[in-house]
């Protein structure tokens, strides 16, 4: 089965799609948004589109501390079921960054996400708090 080009599927959604989300802001200015899979910007944009290009990068929080990287396999464009090849990073983030798979054009939106999704996924440190020296 031979897939669709990524630029054919991009002019079918570009305009209107379920993913697709519309800020207006003062006079006629508008921003678009997407909240498409496999979109690391969250930007609607053919560069950054989950659904157009053959290969796609997502990372979220996985469970105990982990991140979940997901990148689309290009060979399995017609079975959804297998197309994300999914693996979990608990250690060594900077070790991460030499081997970024797929896309180099996204590889600074990555490594941003990824700082990011590392960062919230720390617990603050619990400890007794500082006073005031004017309280005493």
């Amino acid at each position: 089965m031979a897939t669709v080009p990524g630029q054919l599927i991009w002019e079918i959604v570009k305009k209107n799609n379920s993913f697709l989300v519309k800020e207006f802001g003062n006079g006629t200015a508008s921003v678009k948004f997407s909240k498409e899979p496999n979109n690391l910007y969250n930007v609607h944009s053919f560069k950054h589109s989950g659904l157009a290009n053959k290969k796609t990068v997502t990372i979220q929080p996985g469970k105990d501390q982990s991140v979940l990287l997901a990148t689309t396999k290009t060979k399995k464009q017609n079975k959804p079921a297998r197309l994300l090849n999914k693996s979990l990073m608990k250690k060594e983030f900077i070790a991460w960054q030499r081997l970024f798979p797929t896309r180099p054009d996204l590889k600074k939106a990555a490594l941003a996400r990824l700082s990011v999704v590392h960062r919230s996924l720390k617990v603050a440190k619990s400890g007794a708090k500082k006073r005031n020296r004017q309280a005493v």
